[in-house]
């Protein structure tokens, strides 16, 4: 049981890391949050179209809910001139409070709530099987897994784009790229990662995966392929040490994962900012 709570974390957290790096990129990290909450009415829309809580179609509904709040957000900023910041937290507010009212309204005898879908507990993560061939696996596996695949492989194929995309959006769109297609792609991504890992870590703990590694990656490098690896280390590490500070003190695993991830990054701040202190001396 110990190691599949270890590797479900991981496998939240890696996907969140390499994304988290292109947010940071994009200063983009508070829409990040925001999809975080805003793809609760795709959810129970999708549990409400299906009759199911099928993870699969959850991930669906909470995909295009992702991507439509991107789009709200860019319009308001892009055609009414909202300041970009104001916008996020329009939209993610509206459409979170609606994502409240419809599982108040149509889901409130059935367990799908607000609690869950925001805190989760990875330790129940065990208790949840199902058997593929002769094996059993947490539920909550096969569609990281997936979500993983999917991540990394669009990352990797496409990374001259998103890079382009990313450091130079108008140089892109002056040579013919459709920055905005690449935009709401990278939406799109973080949406599934979200949702995947709604019932098995929660919200709170894929924001922390989507901003702490990455700007902890962002003090020791700032070329992007190393800044990804990095970030990558540094989630596999909180994952670990968030684990023995959970065991050690009895406390939420979750809780103690984020808590690992800030450790790690104030450490990288403190040497970062030493750095830079001693080179001011000695100039």
């Amino acid at each position: 049981m110990k190691y599949e709570i270890i590797l479900t974390a991981i496998l939240v957290a890696l996907p969140c890391s390499m994304l988290g790096c292109f947010l940071i990129l994009r200063k983009m990290v508070m829409l990040g949050d925001a999809i975080s909450h805003a793809v609760l009415p795709g959810i129970v829309i999708a549990y409400l179209v299906f009759d199911s809580r099928d993870p699969w179609m959850m991930l669906w509904g909470a995909g295009c809910t992702g991507v439509l709040t991107t789009l709200c957000i860019e319009i308001l900023h892009k055609r009414f001139n909202v300041q970009e910041d104001a916008a996020i937290g329009v939209v993610f507010t509206f459409l979170f409070a609606l994502g409240v009212i419809l599982i108040s309204v149509f889901a409130h005898n059935i367990d799908l709530d607000q609690d869950c879908v925001l805190y989760g507990e990875i330790v129940y993560v065990p208790l949840h099987r199902m058997d593929i061939g002769v094996l059993s696996v947490p539920v909550a596996l096969p569609p990281l897994i997936l979500v993983n695949a999917i991540v990394f492989f669009i990352l990797i194929v496409f990374y001259p784009y998103f890079k382009l995309s990313t450091f130079d959006s108008a140089f892109a769109a002056g040579v013919g790229m459709s920055v905005g297609l690449w935009n709401y792609v990278l939406m799109s991504l973080v949406s599934f990662t979200t949702v995947a890992a709604f019932e098995s870590v929660g919200a709170i703990l894929v924001i922390a995966f989507l901003v702490v590694p990455a700007a902890s990656a962002y003090l020791w490098s700032k070329q992007l392929k190393t800044m990804c690896l990095l970030s990558l280390g540094f989630a596999i590490a909180s994952v670990c040490i968030g684990y023995m500070i959970a065991q050690q003190w009895d406390v939420s695993i979750s809780a103690s994962i984020a808590m690992g991830s800030g450790i790690l990054f104030g450490i990288s701040f403190v040497i970062h900012t030493s750095g830079k202190v001693i080179v001011r001396n000695k100039q």
